[in-house]
């Protein structure tokens, strides 16, 4: 049988025999009904199994509850994760998240910073990796956005950022005090260097200089993305140019991911003959053979910083926009220590700054 049509305002006021606008009163609750008009009503409305069209009563109300996030990619594990924790704490401020892919794209970031195809949402969360800053600062939709990420630094808008300098510095300085000497960084993209590449890269050199290690170029090692397959194919080459590598520090997990399974390939043992630490400690990073020491972002904090920036904004709060920083921390684990041995603390911040 065909589903049942659902309960309109008419259906309400001819069974209750009361205009269509009485109805409506009672359902906002609007204080010039009389009582027993309003228990007429509503006993109605229990009775037909009435539901409010809450999205209409929201608009007219200037707010539809429902917030857009942006991200490149929801099967990305970093990115899949991120979205899991922002739509948990969305939902504990009585908040619905939107979710749109634009898999790095331009014109998809574009699209997104425009306000399309995220109509009718009270604000935004974007993620954007490629998008020029200079057209960021140009947006011209008004609906309150929050950046998430290194990229977008100088776009005027309120942004969560993380200390990939630090990261970077924190990943190396792990490796050398434990003794590795000839560490290489895996990610790399020379000319093509996006912030966080620059930044990771900035903090793995700066920790090579302060323990007295010579920086040798020729080991930030480049890749074309940041794929298990790229960090597979990036070892194989690095290790056949630079045999004597002791460490590698990829970029992020899933470059790790692909490190490990070429090392193993090339019979070099993890940690003994080359030790390897990842970012983004993703929950596949607990279950790799041998599992990865990696630096975890703490995408709670990010999620809860983010969205604290947007609902002060939707609440009126004016002002500059403003930069908050996540915390991260080291988690070391098989793939350098041998034995898993918890959590190490990076020092890493949370700051607010204009």
């Amino acid at each position: 049988m065909p589903a049942s049509r659902a309960t309109t305002l008419r259906d309400v006021a001819l069974a209750a025999g009361v205009s269509i606008k009485t109805v409506s009163n009672v359902v906002n609750d609007h204080p010039h009904v009389r009582p027993a008009m309003r228990e007429r009503v509503r006993a109605v409305i229990d009775e037909l199994d009435y539901r409010p069209n809450g999205i209409g009563r929201q608009l007219r109300q200037g707010r539809t509850g429902l917030i857009a996030l942006a991200v490149p990619n929801v099967t990305s594990p970093y990115y899949g994760e991120l979205t899991s924790t922002l739509v948990t704490a969305a939902r504990a401020r009585g908040l619905t998240l939107l979710v749109e892919q634009t898999d790095g794209e331009p014109d998809r970031e574009r699209e997104v910073a425009a306000g399309f195809p995220v109509r009718l949402v009270d604000g935004l969360v974007f993620v954007p990796l490629s998008m020029p800053v200079a057209e960021l600062a140009q947006r011209r939709d008004s609906t309150p956005a929050v950046l998430i990420g290194e990229h977008g630094e100088g776009a005027g808008i309120d942004r969560v950022t993380i200390d990939s300098v630090d990261i970077g510095e924190l990943g190396t300085r792990h490796l050398l005090q434990i003794g590795r000497r000839r560490i290489a960084f895996l990610g790399d993209k020379q000319s093509l260097r996006s912030p966080v590449v620059a930044e990771r890269i900035a903090g793995y050199e700066r920790a090579l200089r302060a323990h007295g290690v010579p920086v040798d170029p020729r080991l930030s090692w480049v890749t074309p993305e940041w794929e298990r397959r790229h960090g597979y194919d990036g070892t194989l080459t690095l290790m056949a140019a630079h045999p004597d590598v002791d460490a590698v520090f990829a970029a992020n997990d899933l470059l790790a991911y692909g490190a490990l399974h070429a090392l193993r390939e090339l019979g070099r043992r993890v940690p003994d003959d080359v030790a390897v630490v990842g970012v983004d400690d993703v929950e596949q990073s607990r279950y790799t053979a041998p599992t990865l020491t990696s630096i975890a972002l703490d995408r709670g904090v990010m999620a809860d910083l983010a969205l604290g920036l947007l609902v002060d904004r939707l609440a009126g709060v004016e002002g500059p926009p403003r930069l908050l920083t996540a915390t991260h921390h080291l988690e070391v684990r098989e793939s350098t220590s041998g034995v898993p041995v918890g959590a190490v603390p990076a020092g890493a911040r949370a700051a607010a700054g204009a």
